[in-house]
């Protein structure tokens, strides 16, 4: 299923960029520069143990704007050094340099980007509206500099007929592709109109964020004693907790975010609070008052559209799918309605089965979108006799964060080592930090930081980032990673228990983070990510939560102590196809969605209207919405990270059902050393000094095929 995996995105348009990538500069090569004097405490270089680490303890807020105000000018200083070399142009003296460019820069957006995802209050919102086209004009400064772009062509068309070493022509190839694609070529005249779009939609993507998190702020449910039906003991006392928080004491709070309405959709037997729960959630940003975010959207397509019609580009796909596995978006397309009619002919499977149940109770109703997760539940219990609250018990945070480390080790060589207190900054009392070593070498890896709990002003979901990407161009630098969730905060002494798709969810974030962790590249450049591919090594690392070591030595009951049971192992392996009508409708709807805005023509847009139309010309089932309505769908729309690339989560999951068939069939099965170090050699570490395409046939021989998805969905796999 696909949950809410996201990785981070800081909430910048530019933050993918090669730029930003460029910012991991190496911090030893800083000392042999003449720099401005650095007093502010978020440009300062990281000191302390494990090769310096982020100063959270001292992070101000009203430090904020002053570090990247100071950070964009010495980084465009060295950008200006670069330009105005009077040597001739080479990779040395001009790629390698603007690798090194920024670092003071890129250490204040780890500050900004932890205020902006994990810890964000109304003022600094206000300070994001002020930065944003900052930022934006910012990049301009550097993507349209003439004579800096010169240099990059120059090197570049050198390389056509001498290439050069394969990680350096990586490196030059994606440095070029990223300065054409944000208009270098483009005559005077045309870059400042394109500088303009981009200012303007920078506005615009903070915005629509703030408009998001005020909703998934301000829109709660508040239950009494006697509407607490069907809900586990552990989900009260942590809504009651909220409640009093809150300054509700006596009452239990239902927050807008996924994390608290999905169990409570679940298991509620309140019909009527299900669909206010139900209607909040999937109403944020489609309220029609000042946070209502659909005319903004229509600009930004409208936007968005003028930006690449400038590069020569008939719609937004066209240009964003150019460097990506896709290629272009009827390929894109095209995977999709491969699987599209198989999903909702398994939703109406799945419903006929619901509305049997509810029948058969007596309930005198026809099964609605609040309905829909009530009675899957209940179709469950009748069809696979699994209880999904039975299942929770089982499934500990604590006990799951030690099966993947466990699983770390076994399958990447990685030891997790949790740090003293104290001995390593955090943001927030709740992050907890482990060091990351080498089990052979003993050598250090990282850090790696988990921040597991929602809070208010933090964004909904669940994410990895980084705080430093490894790198060896200028010295070898470690990594230091972080995992964010957003589960509900237990009541004190009580374990958090998770859903299997929680559970499933926190071993793919922490995919991501061993990708990190794994990387052996030279330039950090080439930690960059490819949007349909970058999902993959993720997806991958699921697939490890239901083998035979986790569930036998990590999944142990919270009262008792004992293992999981082997008739409910059976019984969740038989369900293992259950209700993907569900996920992969919920999901592929909103993808479709997001390819079918972008192709659309923008210039009279109705967003409520479309949305609705395509809907039901895609004859999408009344009873379940989109995972994200377009009013919300921050992916696409709170930045350009996934835009016309939401796809890129089936995409993955293509390769991810290929390559677990693989594993599935090995010798030693899930933990084969041999499979193991050929997927961390090829999957894992080249991050992007290898096309995605290419490393994917290093690993299996062969372009990945459908077949294994649709066998892993249960649905019908296509005739040739």
């Amino acid at each position: 299923m696909l949950h809410s995996r996201k990785i981070n995105q800081w909430i910048i348009p530019l933050a993918a960029s090669v730029l930003f990538a460029a910012c991991a500069s190496n911090e030893k090569e800083e000392t042999k520069k003449t720099e401005p004097v650095i007093d502010n405490i978020l440009l300062k270089e990281w000191t302390g143990p494990y090769g310096g680490v982020p100063a959270f303890d001292s992070m101000k807020l009203e430090d904020v704007k002053p570090a990247l105000l100071q950070g964009m000018e010495m980084n465009l200083a060295d950008i200006d050094a670069i330009a105005n070399n009077e040597a001739a142009p080479t990779f040395e003296n001009t790629i390698v340099e603007m690798e090194r460019a920024g670092a003071p820069l890129n250490r204040a957006f780890n500050y900004y980007g932890i205020l902006s995802g994990n810890m964000s209050s109304p003022e600094f919102r206000e300070i994001q509206a002020e930065m944003a086209p900052k930022f934006s004009e910012f990049s301009s400064k550097i993507t349209q500099n003439e004579k800096l772009f010169q240099r990059i062509k120059s090197v570049y068309d050198a390389s056509q007929t001498t290439p050069l070493a394969a990680d350096k022509q990586r490196v030059l190839d994606l440095t070029y592709i990223s300065f054409t694609m944000k208009g270098a070529e483009l005559d005077s005249t045309k870059k400042a109109e394109y500088a303009e779009l981009s200012k303007q939609l920078s506005s615009l993507y903070t915005k629509f964020s703030s408009n998001t998190l005020h909703d998934e702020e301000n829109y709660v449910t508040y239950l009494t004693k006697d509407q607490l039906g069907g809900l586990s003991e552990g989900f009260v006392k942590s809504a009651a907790k909220i409640a009093a928080d809150k300054g509700k004491e006596g009452m239990y709070a239902i927050t807008n975010t996924r994390s608290s309405m999905d169990p409570f959709l679940t298991y509620s037997t309140e019909r009527e609070l299900r669909k206010q729960v139900w209607t909040n959630y999937y109403s944020r940003g489609d309220n029609g008052d000042e946070f209502d975010n659909n005319e903004l959207i229509a600009e930004v397509l409208r936007l968005r559209r003028k930006k690449v019609e400038l590069l020569g580009f008939k719609n937004y796909a066209d240009w964003r799918l150019q460097d990506r596995m896709a290629k272009t978006p009827e390929n894109a397309m095209n995977l999709m309605l491969a699987v599209w009619p198989a999903a909702i002919a398994r939703v109406a499977e799945e419903v006929e089965d619901m509305q049997a149940i509810a029948n058969k109770n007596g309930d005198k109703i026809t099964i609605e979108a609040w309905d829909y997760r009530f009675y899957a539940e209940k179709v469950r219990k009748d069809k696979y006799n699994l209880d999904s609250e039975e299942v929770k018990q089982y499934l500990q945070l604590n006990k799951l964060t030690e099966a993947m480390h466990m699983v770390a080790g076994e399958l990447f060589n990685f030891k997790f080592t949790p740090v003293p207190e104290g001995s390593v900054p955090v943001f927030h009392e709740d992050v907890k930090v482990w060091e990351v070593t080498d089990i052979t070498s003993g050598e250090n890896v990282g850090l790696w930081y988990l921040d597991p709990y929602a809070r208010q002003g933090k964004r909904s979901g669940a994410w990895a980032t980084t705080y430093r990407s490894q790198s060896s161009f200028d010295g070898d630098k470690n990594v230091l990673a972080s995992n964010n969730s957003n589960f509900v905060k237990p009541a004190p002494g009580e374990a958090l228990l998770v859903s299997w798709d929680d559970a499933t969810t926190f071993f793919h974030e922490f995919g991501h983070a061993l990708h990190f962790f794994s990387s052996d590249v030279t330039y950090p450049t080439l930690n960059s990510g490819v949007r349909d591919y970058t999902e993959f090594q993720s997806q991958l690392l699921e697939r490890w939560l239901a083998t035979d070591k986790v569930i036998n030595n990590y999944l142990v009951h919270n009262k008792t102590g004992e293992p999981m049971p082997a008739e409910l192992v059976a019984k969740i392996k038989k369900a293992s196809t259950f209700n993907q009508g569900f996920s992969t409708t919920e999901y592929l709807a909103s993808a479709i969605m997001d390819m079918k805005l972008h192709l659309a023509d923008p210039a009279n847009i109705d967003i409520d209207k479309f949305e609705r139309e395509t809907l039901a010309e895609m004859k999408m089932p009344k009873e379940l919405p989109m995972r994200h309505r377009t009013p919300h769908f921050g992916h696409v729309f709170s930045g350009e990270g996934y835009a016309t690339a939401y796809y890129g989560y089936m995409w993955a999951d293509v390769l991810t059902a290929d390559a677990s068939e693989a594993f599935a069939e090995a010798p030693n099965g899930f933990y084969d050393k041999e499979l193991a170090a050929k997927a961390v050699k090829y999957l894992f570490a080249p991050r992007n000094a290898i096309d995605p395409a290419e490393a994917y046939r290093l690993f299996m021989g062969r372009d990945a095929k459908i077949d294994a998805l649709m066998r892993d969905r249960g649905f019908p796999v296509p005739a040739e």
